[in-house]
């Protein structure tokens, strides 16, 4: 096939996926395996060859996130329910104070959704910002897009969160310059996007804060969660402390990042390389952190066992789903690769004469803005991005500033099509033209800062 078919069986599949999930309601893991048969079928591959590329792109994507997220999903689970999410939000806010709440609150949502998915930290976390605005009498404006900042910058840029962490294993990114280089994109765009922006905003968008009952009747099952939290909380002995509950946030960053940096400094085939290879890779990072909690948060704090197991499994049901839909993912970014549109589509793209960087921001935000789901641009523009960036046989730094950059593409323009517009829709009480006015600024604001330091970023590499 031509060039020009590859690519508008490209465009007409993402057009047909939006189709399914918006218009017809399809479950979005059933659309897109469906969508990436009928692209491999129009690409031209071999009808026997399709079922080896869907297993192959379920399989590689799996491979890595499977792992990740289940053991993410524990660990930010008992995080929640031990009360030591709540003791990093109560801390920030009383050190910074009511003048300063909305800045506490993005720092909040910043460093408390690391181990969250983000409907889960927006669940989770919209309550403190309630709390403070009855409290302060400030506008729920300022004080919601200032939480809904911090969580959807961390989510955006930084690693583990599954959707940078899962690009930049595709890529082959170097996982410490991806805290690194996640900090410098995501710190910018929180501020930018969250604080500063919310005060903006707030004085042009103007809603009441939802009534209460009203809320509590709509959200049974957040207020369970939240009386499971309470009562687990109580049986341990004392609320965790702050510094514990940062540090074992902070400590699967910690391992990945010495194994990063520590192992330039080590002779490549000493036994010392080896381990902190094995101690930094995310699989460890993140299963010691869930040992840490379970432990300093649960046994030693009089929590049995057996309820340390519940609230494990309590956290791989809603896990089990974003599994498969960034599985699903991965088959039809698979199926991008092995028909050739990639190929076809970054052989136009070369010579636009564009940086790569540019081109993978460009590419993800194309199909965010068609798609809607942040981790699906994510995954379809890494199968489009990758045969440009292969014969250039680039490190693992400039790997890690790409990554960034399809973060960044992955969140701008966000509107009807995609689940957090909703979510800030419903939590805020907002029509849709609010919406568009705060969620949707706030979340081109964070991509475009992103995709911006991605750009700086590459410029020194």
């Amino acid at each position: 096939m031509s060039n020009s078919s590859l690519i508008l069986t490209a465009v007409g599949s993402i057009l047909l996926l939006l189709f399914l999930v918006m218009k017809t309601r399809l479950h979005a893991v059933v659309a897109l395996i469906l969508v990436s048969m009928i692209a491999g079928i129009l690409s031209g591959m071999s009808p026997e060859n399709i079922a080896s590329t869907i297993q192959k792109g379920m399989g590689g994507t799996l491979g890595f996130v499977a792992v990740v997220v289940a053991l993410g999903a524990m660990f930010g689970k008992i995080m929640e329910v031990t009360g030591a999410l709540d003791r990093i939000a109560h801390t920030l806010l009383t050190q910074f104070g009511k003048k300063n709440a909305h800045w506490a609150l993005t720092l909040t949502g910043f460093i408390c959704a690391l181990p969250l998915f983000f409907d889960v930290a927006v669940v989770l976390l919209i309550g403190v910002a309630f709390a403070v605005v009855r409290r302060s009498h400030d506008s729920l404006i300022k004080m919601g897009i200032a939480l809904l900042a911090g969580i959807a910058s961390c989510q955006a840029f930084l690693i583990p969160a599954p959707g940078p962490i899962l690009v930049a294993s595709q890529l082959h990114a170097d996982f410490g310059y991806m805290i690194l280089f996640g900090l410098l994109a995501s710190i910018p765009a929180m501020i930018l996007a969250g604080p500063l922006f919310g005060r903006f905003i707030a004085t042009k968008v103007h809603v009441d804060l939802p009534n209460e009952s009203d809320f509590n009747n709509q959200n049974i099952e957040n207020e369970t969660q939240a009386n499971n939290t309470i009562t687990i909380a109580r049986e341990g002995e004392g609320s965790p402390s702050f510094l514990l509950a940062l540090g074992l946030i902070s400590l699967p960053l910690f391992l990945i990042a010495l194994n990063t940096f520590g192992t330039r400094l080590i002779a490549p085939n000493s036994s010392l390389h080896s381990w902190l290879a094995f101690i930094g890779h995310p699989f460890t990072a993140i299963l010691v952190a869930c040992l840490m909690a379970f432990y300093f948060l649960g046994i030693k704090r009089g929590i049995s066992g057996d309820r340390i197991m519940d609230i494990c499994n309590s956290a791989l049901q809603p896990a089990g789903i974003i599994i498969l839909v960034t599985g699903a993912g991965g088959i039809f970014k698979q199926v991008l690769i092995d028909s050739g549109v990639g190929t076809a589509l970054g052989d136009l793209l070369a010579g636009s004469g564009l940086p790569v960087v540019i081109l993978a921001f460009v590419l993800s935000a194309a199909v965010r803005i068609i798609q809607g789901s942040a981790t699906v641009a994510m995954l379809t523009a890494c199968g489009l991005i990758l045969p440009i960036i292969t014969p250039l046989n680039l490190n693992g730094a400039q790997l890690a500033a790409i990554t960034i950059a399809i973060g960044g593409g992955s969140v701008v323009l966000s509107h009807v099509n995609d689940s957090g517009f909703w979510l800030a829709n419903r939590y805020l009480g907002l029509t849709e033209k609010q919406t568009l006015q705060t969620w949707t600024i706030m979340e081109t604001i964070i991509g475009v800062t992103g995709g911006i330091m991605a750009i700086l970023i590459s410029a020194f590499l």
